[in-house]
């Protein structure tokens, strides 16, 4: 007689009715994850993204930045150029979807916007929406910076350097614009065109596409920072120029610091190539501040307590816009 325990088949079929156990549910999630493939090189892509993973569900969706992940991580039949061009998202079967139709399956995933994913499903909604988002692609060349080969916080250094170039060119400008004075005219004449020299080779080694995208801002305040004390003379001009040189040199300073930080052996020749370039831009700044000090005390008088706020604010405004530069 066999004695072993008979199988309690009335458990086992309440098992089936309740579901799945916690292996099988545990399974089934992970048979249920979703893909999605973006541009982290894209700034509002990016944010827009962090918007989304920052919502109930996005545990459940595995993101990937097309921009600087390993080719594998890309999956079958998805080339990284066209990952960049389009938001792709793999749902669970292994179909590989783009544009709009991304879109939506990324929206159902999340509990919050599964209601948009499903409008989007829909024939005509999803059309008008196909052809917005062509729209946005076409613009988003525009801000979209580009892989560097350079580390990022060094990109992030270089972007302040042209922002700060572009602004020291219109600081003489200004001063060109206002002043009246020979001797302060032949000041910023010589100094323009030190400064948009180091604007040129700045360029060169950063893309277009790499720049603030608040140029036209620095353009204007570097313009009144040399307009406006030119109108108080020579002194006011002299002091702010000694002000701004100040920032600059320490800012130079600290980037040639971290160069040295990566490439202590001096062995990348690309990071000693910029190294280069920020010193022999330190060394001009430099001599603009020696020479603008020098020009000041000539004057025979100290600064007043006015002249002394401006230039604490030119200094404390230059910091500020590098801060904004690293980001923007």
């Amino acid at each position: 007689m066999d004695l072993r325990p008979i199988p309690d088949q009335s458990r086992a079929a309440a098992d089936d009715a309740d579901g799945p156990r916690d292996d099988d549910a545990r399974g089934a999630a992970d048979a249920a994850a979703l893909t999605v493939y973006y541009d982290g090189a894209c700034p509002l892509c990016t944010r827009e993204i962090g918007l989304y993973r920052r919502q109930r569900g996005a545990e459940s969706v595995r993101w990937v930045d097309a921009s600087a992940c390993d080719p594998e991580a890309l999956g079958t039949g998805l080339e990284r150029s066209s990952a960049l061009a389009r938001l792709h998202a793999r749902r669970a079967d292994g179909t590989l979807v783009d544009g709009v139709r991304a879109f939506a399956a990324m929206w159902r995933a999340l509990p919050a916007w599964s209601v948009l994913g499903r409008v989007a499903e829909v024939a005509p909604v999803r059309h008008g929406l196909d052809v917005a988002y062509v729209v946005f692609l076409r613009v988003r060349r525009l801000w979209r910076r580009a892989p560097s080969a350079l580390p990022a916080a060094l990109v992030a250094d270089l972007r302040t350097d042209h922002a700060g170039e572009t602004g020291a060119v219109r600081i003489y400008r200004g001063v060109l614009a206002v002043s009246r004075d020979a001797a302060v005219r032949a000041f910023a004449e010589r100094h323009l065109q030190t400064e948009s020299r180091h604007l040129r080779e700045i360029e060169a080694v950063l893309p277009a596409a790499q720049r603030s995208r608040l140029l036209p801002a620095w353009r204007a305040a570097g313009w009144l920072t040399g307009a406006l004390p030119a109108l108080f003379g020579a002194r006011a001009v002299h002091a702010t120029i000694e002000a701004v040189e100040t920032f600059v040199d320490r800012h130079y300073a600290e980037q040639i610091e971290r160069i040295d930080a990566l490439d202590p052996a001096g062995a990348d020749a690309s990071l000693q190539s910029v190294r280069g370039l920020l010193d022999a831009c330190r060394r001009d700044e430099v001599g603009h501040r020696d020479e603008a000090a020098e020009a000041f005390a000539r004057a025979g008088r100290d600064a007043g307590p006015l002249l002394r706020l401006w230039a604490r604010t030119v200094g404390a405004g230059s910091m500020a816009a590098v801060a904004v530069c690293r980001r923007v």
